[in-house]
């Protein structure tokens, strides 16, 4: 006689889709591996545990490729195989493309800095924790309930701290660590505030359960829901570095070895806004009329906060390429945020956010490809400054070159065809959403973006000062340049191709 509690049981156990999770599992696997390797490999041959890094990486973006056939999901309600809690979709796949391709430049950037650093940076934990990282920002855009989105942003987010702050002995370091780490939980604790309230009103956590359940909430819990949408946005505000939640944003780019700040300007960017996206336009969409002007001011103050702090940079004050670099990204978010707060009055919610993915993409490629350029620099100009810039074409030719091509097109200017392109794109998704007051204030600061990337592309061509250091070239930097170049390029010619990314398939 069986037991009642065995039907039960056997209800609860389901199969795994092991294709569909690959691309995490691999990246979190080999970094279990590498840090047990590093017990056991000499110290002389350290080096190979970046080379099986970057290895790791490649093989988990070429497990991208077998699910581009169909959407795949696992891990789904007994008897609701629709509500599930990891989606492969296309939006998924496109942003596991942007984070597992940023995390494996910036591994090539960290072969290069790791043998430059003469055993301040402990080889086996950094390369553990920047594969830990990338296997939760991987995990992030397939999370489809609340629990496993925080959880990812976590994972993501904590060994990010961590590798701020690894370079021994180094004071910056450690402040911008700190720095990081407090704003970064605060963010954290707020946004489980506002799910707890959130959950307590609805009794789920899945995206689209939520957004169902949230419409027809009892008018008693109003008042705790929408708190718990509020804080909710509050907290992924934070994750984003938008103003005024990005003060640790220069510090940390500057306290941080220059491939973790290439790392965060992009992989940790996309993991906030994908985060973002999910809980907004898949959870919210019934509170669009709270999260969409809320998001639509966030836009406007990133934006200039942003491009008004790089405008300020000193040439010659210490660090100023980096830190123009990180204002500047703050200034990018800003542009991230206007097509998902278009999203909320637009009838087309999926074209709109299709517009921020294809602008990450270009700005992923771009921003990568300039801090392998400053990395390359800050091998003989180690503080790093605008001025050291000088000449760059004269001792350089092809860096030069290269990097004024990735300031035009941060720019938005020609031969910069894909950063025009980008940045049409989200001026006419505020615009086809009645926000033109938003795409008049976007306006305003790509002029102002202007002043800085020019000048400092024109510093690139002037005359060198005095006899210059040759900046020798290094495999592993050389070909991160190379790479985002090509991209870059690529997407230049053929802008076309970046349109086949705004079908998301997120709805």
């Amino acid at each position: 006689m069986s037991s009642p509690a065995q039907p039960l049981a056997e209800s609860l156990v389901q199969s795994v889709d092991w294709l569909a999770i690959a691309p995490p599992t691999v990246v979190a696997a080999v970094a279990l591996a590498v840090l047990v390797a590093d017990l056991f490999v000499p110290e002389g041959r350290k080096a190979l545990l970046g080379w099986a890094s970057v290895a790791g990486l490649a093989a988990a973006a070429l497990l991208l490729l077998p699910l581009l056939d169909g959407d795949r999901s696992t891990f789904c309600l007994t008897g609701t195989p629709d509500v599930c809690s990891y989606t492969a979709d296309r939006f998924t796949l496109v942003i596991q493309f942007l984070v597992l391709g940023g995390a494996l430049l910036a591994a090539l950037l960290s072969v290069t800095a790791l043998k430059d650093a003469r055993k301040e940076l402990p080889e086996g934990e950094y390369w553990f924790l920047l594969l830990s990282s990338a296997a939760g920002a991987a995990l992030l855009p397939a999370a489809r309930d609340l629990a496993t989105l925080v959880v990812a942003l976590e994972v993501a987010s904590l060994p990010a701290f961590a590798l701020v702050g690894l370079r021994r002995g180094d004071r910056r370091s450690s402040e911008a660590a700190l720095k990081f780490f407090l704003s970064s939980v605060t963010a954290t604790a707020v946004s489980l505030m506002g799910i707890s309230f959130v959950y307590a009103a609805t009794g789920t956590l899945h995206l689209t359960r939520l957004a169902d359940r949230i419409q027809d909430v009892d008018g008693q819990l109003q008042p705790l829901t929408q708190t718990g949408v509020v804080l909710t946005l509050v907290g992924f505000a934070f994750k984003t570095a938008a103003v005024p939640f990005h003060f640790w944003v220069p510090d940390t780019y500057i306290g941080a070895p220059l491939p973790v700040a290439a790392y965060l300007s992009v992989v940790g960017k996309a993991v906030g806004f994908t985060g973002l996206i999910l809980v907004t336009v898949v959870a919210l969409p019934s509170y669009a009329d709270v999260w969409g002007p809320a998001l639509a001011a966030l836009a406007a103050l990133t934006m200039t906060v942003g491009n008004v702090g790089a405008l300020r940079q000193q040439a010659t004050r210490a660090y100023s390429a980096v830190r123009l670099l990180a204002w500047s990204s703050v200034g990018q978010a800003g542009y991230l945020l206007v097509p998902i707060a278009a999203a909320a009055y637009s009838g087309d919610a999926e074209r709109s956010i299709g517009s921020t993915v294809a602008y990450a993409l270009m700005y992923g490629a771009v921003n990568l490809g300039a801090f392998a350029v400053a990395a390359l620099v800050g091998r003989t100009k180690t503080l790093n400054r605008i001025s050291d810039y000088r000449g760059l074409y004269a001792r350089n030719p092809l860096s030069a070159l290269v990097l004024a091509f990735f300031l035009l097109c941060l720019a938005g200017l020609p031969p910069g065809i894909i950063g025009l392109f980008a940045k049409v794109t989200v001026f006419s998704a505020a615009v086809d959403a009645g926000l033109g007051w938003l795409a008049v204030v976007m306006a305003v600061n790509v002029v102002i973006a202007l002043f800085y990337y020019l000048q400092w592309t024109a510093l690139l061509f002037r005359a060198p000062e005095g006899e210059e250091a040759r900046h020798l070239p290094v495999a592993p930097v050389t070909a991160a340049i190379a790479l985002t170049g090509v991209i870059a390029v690529a997407l230049s010619g053929a802008p076309q191709l970046v349109l086949r990314f705004t079908d998301t398939g997120l709805f």
